[in-house]
């Protein structure tokens, strides 16, 4: 590997550093929610899974906008650079990955609240079609033709998918749902939660965050080797083309 491509791969120090960080982060995340923080008096351990599934949600809808957000970046004038794009494609990869564990971590949560792994419930359907368009997404990503093809096309389907957010979000509110509302993100509901619970779930959401930086930072340099190995394909397949016209 060329000295590029390892720095490419390892990162620089802060990215290190952040890793790091990220690590010491984890540790703590399990050891107040398995440990210091207490069950709650309802639910039982079953609170537990809260710490894993809210921030893997938070972290979904966040790498998605920032997909959005690249993708729109891309298509305006003047900052046509296909950056842009992998910072979009490594996010959408983080969030589907994400969703996923959010979809796993609330079915685990609904057999033992519900007594069933899955209902077609209106906020269970909507996160689990979210997640089919983003796989969808990777997979347009995956078609053929030259790096600025794939980003033209990738970053209008970001900018529709992106749409679908609200509706996930929303869906307790717009139809009758299992799944209960928001509770610390919402204003008008009467929680109290236990000091070390609310701790433990603004540990989580920070942690995930952190995570969710330092996955994006590394995936966007594979990209960027994926993206230039690709390149220099496509030269030598168009220098050997042109040799073959030239012996003629």
């Amino acid at each position: 590997m060329t000295p590029t491509g390892a720095h490419a791969t390892t990162g620089t120090p802060a990215t290190r550093r952040l890793g790091l960080v990220v690590c010491v982060l984890l540790v703590l995340l399990v050891l107040s929610g398995l440990w210091w923080s207490a069950e709650d008096v309802v639910q039982g351990s079953t609170v537990r899974i809260m710490y894993v599934h809210v921030p893997s949600i938070w972290v979904a809808y966040m790498a998605f906008a920032l997909t959005a957000v690249c993708s729109g970046a891309y298509l305006s004038r003047g900052t046509r650079s296909v950056a842009w794009d992998r910072v979009a494609g490594a996010s959408a990869e983080i969030g589907v990955l994400f969703v996923a564990v959010s979809l796993v971590t609330g079915s685990l949560w609904g057999r033992l609240t519900w007594g069933t792994y899955w209902v077609w419930d209106a906020r269970l359907t909507s996160t689990a079609f979210l997640f089919i368009t983003y796989v969808g997404y990777l997979a347009v990503r995956r078609l053929g033709g030259t790096l600025r093809q794939r980003a033209r096309r990738s970053a209008v389907l970001a900018l529709l998918a992106v749409l679908e957010i609200p509706l996930v979000h929303f869906s307790v509110e717009l139809w009758r749902s299992l799944h209960q509302e928001a509770s610390v993100a919402n204003p008008n509901a009467k929680v109290e939660m236990d000091g070390l619970m609310l701790f433990t779930l603004m540990l989580g959401l920070a942690t995930f965050t952190a995570l969710f930086v330092w996955l994006v930072l590394h995936r966007q340099r594979v990209i960027l080797l994926e993206d230039t190995v690709a390149d220099r394909g496509l030269d030598e397949a168009i220098a050997s083309r042109r040799d073959e016209a030239g012996a003629r």
